[in-house]
């Protein structure tokens, strides 16, 4: 199962007309898998679950749908009435979900451990590259220093305010994105309604990959790690088991074909990430992982082994943008395997 290109939550989640529930054996063993397949958040998803019950695992795909439907609706920066782009219009948010403060404290929680590398309210960085590149011929150096500075004076996470009641910004025009976390917050979520029905065995892909146990027979759910351009060869395969798993490249999503204005945006400079080819980190969760993906493609090697000493839990898989591989804090027996 080759890692997908990395996209913002540009897109409504497609329910597929069609589930694919291969048939199950007449015992009681989940020796066949359910499989669903779709989209959620923009990009392709896939749930391939085991479960001795066909109709209970049939309705526990369907509750994941619509969980992740109904989460899309606070998370999403495209819906206009989501609590996110509420609360970027407004500047303010009353009453806010438990899961937009669940979010939020785990952001805090990861730009706190990051020094601040890891931060949602980089948007107004986001929007400045946007205006730049959406003009005819477009200045190739990219935004003017003035543009550039004055977007700068918005971001900060610090100013962001949040309790159980209210949301707020301490700076005017300031803005969050949560795409660098919400893909893994969503495929979180999803694990945690599965398990609570009594999955034991189940790979979650909801843009970023969570699995709940191991397959059935005890192998590993393995994960092919590639380049994120359509049609790449696979590199390399990666065992979890009870783990989340994510993934970021620049190359995800670029605002010019060289790559250099990308969406890995440093908030403490505005420049985009350019160290690393691409960059997988293995984690306890799909959320943290998912924001760790983000912080460390941000970093030099040193200061992401020192961030790992105090994550051990965690380990990273590196690809160099000259083309060799390397693992930072892997297990003993390190679970990759190379094509």
């Amino acid at each position: 199962m080759a890692l997908t290109r990395r996209l913002l939550l540009a897109g409504g989640i497609s329910i597929p007309t069609l589930y694919s529930f291969p048939r199950l054996a007449s015992t009681s063993a989940p020796t066949e898998p359910v499989i669903w397949q779709g989209q959620a958040l923009g990009a392709p998803a896939k749930i391939i679950l085991y479960h001795p019950d066909r109709s209970l695992a049939e309705r526990l795909i369907r509750e994941s749908v619509r969980e992740a439907l109904r989460l899309e609706d606070i998370f999403s920066l495209y819906r206009q009435d989501s609590e996110l782009s509420r609360l970027n219009r407004d500047g303010a948010l009353a009453s806010p979900s438990k899961e937009m403060i669940d979010l939020l404290t785990i952001c805090r929680e990861c730009w706190r451990q990051s020094g601040g590398l890891f931060d949602p309210t980089v948007q107004p960085l986001w929007n400045c590259l946007k205006e730049h590149f959406s003009h005819p011929l477009p200045d190739p150096a990219g935004p003017s220093r003035t543009d550039w500075d004055k977007a700068l004076t918005k971001v900060g996470f610090d100013h962001v305010l949040f309790d159980n009641n209210r949301i707020a910004f301490t700076k005017p025009a300031m803005a969050l994105t949560l795409n660098g976390i919400a893909q893994g917050y969503i495929t979180d979520r999803i694990t945690a309604l599965l398990k609570a029905g009594g999955v034991e065995h189940a790979l979650i892909d909801m843009g970023e990959f969570r699995a709940i146990g191991r397959q059935p027979d005890g192998k590993s759910w393995q994960i092919a790690i590639a380049q994120l351009e359509a049609g790449s060869k696979l590199e390399a395969f990666i065992d979890i088991a009870n783990q989340g798993l994510a993934t970021s490249s620049f190359s995800g999503f670029q605002f010019e074909e060289s790559g250099r204005f990308n969406h890995l945006l440093n908030p403490k400079t505005g420049y985009s990430a350019s160290l690393y080819e691409y960059l997988t980190v293995v984690s306890d969760d799909a959320a943290r992982a998912d924001a760790w993906a983000t912080a460390f493609n941000l970093m030099e090697e040193p200061e992401i082994n020192a961030a790992l000493q105090n994550l051990p839990d965690m380990w990273v898989f590196i690809k160099r943008r000259n083309g060799e591989h390397f693992t930072l804090n892997a297990p003993p027996v390190i679970q990759l395997h190379y094509n």
